[in-house]
């Protein structure tokens, strides 16, 4: 029996990748790592979104981040505000975004904000005098993006619209997870990452043998500051993107 590996997202997304690799012939078990809690509208982020239209771009940085905006978008907004370029960091984001109707724009090659900025559009938008941008993302988060649009000279103003916690009973999970025969492990966040070496506690020596696939090489430099013996990086955190590497560097029953 082939060892089974350990898809971390929230359910709705492990459920269409476990088809997926289901029928590629990988074994997998579901847990996420994280709860994902919406914030409560604060007078201040009313206000954001009632100034969209003064925006000329708008950054949603996860799929978790676009859902919850737009359903701000659809209560303010009736018609969309025209003017705006809409961004995503990944297609998976993106996607979302341009279900509701928006042309939205992602890096092809690369999930995070360097991968953003390379898109031949924000050297335009970085040259505009006066340039506002609004991220849509959750609490916290990297300063990377607004950083380059304040060193050009632009605002930048953050619609933070949920908390990533630790998911309920993780550390049981985790546990029986191993017993099912988990072996490997997807893990596309850092967050997630050390919410996973928590959990494992005590048994943290063998679970970070595992072999573990991310999204990205900053991902990957923390989860071998953590101790992860055999990390794969995917190119972005895409199911696309995903299932190329485990097929590259698939789990294997012991002695194969």
């Amino acid at each position: 029996m082939r060892p089974a590996l350990l898809l971390t997202r929230m359910a709705s997304d492990n459920q269409r990748l476990v088809a997926k690799l289901q029928a590629r012939g990988v074994s997998t078990c579901c847990l996420p790592l994280l709860r994902i809690e919406p914030e409560t509208e604060s007078a201040y982020q009313r206000g954001l979104m009632l100034d969209l239209d003064r925006y000329q771009a708008v950054v949603s940085v996860s799929p978790v981040a676009a859902r919850l905006g737009l359903e701000r978008l659809d209560r303010y907004w009736p018609q969309v505000p025209v003017g705006i370029d809409w961004f995503a960091v990944g297609e998976s984001t993106a996607g979302v975004l341009r279900e509701f109707g928006l042309l939205a724009q992602a890096p092809e090659c690369g999930q995070d904000s360097e991968a953003l900025l390379q898109l031949p559009r924000w050297q335009l938008l970085l040259a505009k005098p006066q340039l506002k941008v609004l991220i849509w993302r959750g609490a916290g988060g990297r300063e990377h993006l607004a950083s380059r649009i304040r060193a050009a000279g632009g605002q930048v103003d953050y619609l933070e619209l949920y908390q990533r916690l630790p998911a309920d009973n993780l550390p049981q999970s985790i546990n029986a997870a191993r017993e099912a025969g988990v072996r490997g492990i997807v893990v596309l966040s850092i967050q997630a990452l050390e919410y996973w070496q928590q959990a494992a506690t005590e048994d943290w020596s063998w679970q970070r043998t595992w072999r573990c696939w991310v999204p990205s090489e900053r991902v990957a430099t923390r989860a071998a500051e953590l101790g992860c013996e055999d990390i794969i990086v995917c190119n972005g955190a895409d199911d696309e993107a995903v299932i190329a590497a485990i097929m590259a560097h698939p789990l294997t029953a012991q002695g194969e």
